[in-house]
């Protein structure tokens, strides 16, 4: 089993930025593809970002796509997502998540199967 935990949420205003972490111990994340979900107050979880296990491949919602990032350090378990242009609708609560595989192109909840606590990111118009 793997332990996620997210830092780096907080309050914005519309248009600025923010950096979240994701510190992973345990099994080896190094060796899985991971991403970032998110959920607003109200709605379901919805699909952010993934990454593959060695970084060469990630995937974006259309909704963040050019202006978040995301990216992994395997040397010290960690996943980032960079988030720039930050507009009220990406107020939610951003949790990282272990894949079950190693491919970045599974977006589907179900396919991943070990989740962090989750991080609140307030965007403020």
């Amino acid at each position: 089993q793997v332990q996620l935990v997210e830092s780096g949420g907080g309050l914005v205003q519309a248009g600025g930025s923010l950096r979240l972490s994701c510190a992973a111990s345990g099994r080896t994340a190094s060796s899985y593809a991971m991403g970032w979900f998110r959920q607003a107050p109200g709605k379901e979880r919805e699909f952010v970002a993934a990454i593959s296990w060695n970084g060469g491949s990630t995937y974006y919602a259309d909704s963040v796509k050019g202006r978040f990032t995301i990216s992994r350090d395997n040397a010290k378990n960690t996943v980032a997502l960079q988030m720039n242009s930050l507009k009220p609708e990406d107020t939610a609560v951003y949790s990282c998540a272990v894949s079950k595989y190693v491919s970045a192109g599974y977006r589907l909840a179900t396919s991943f199967d070990s989740w962090g606590q989750g991080t609140q990111v307030t965007v403020s118009s």
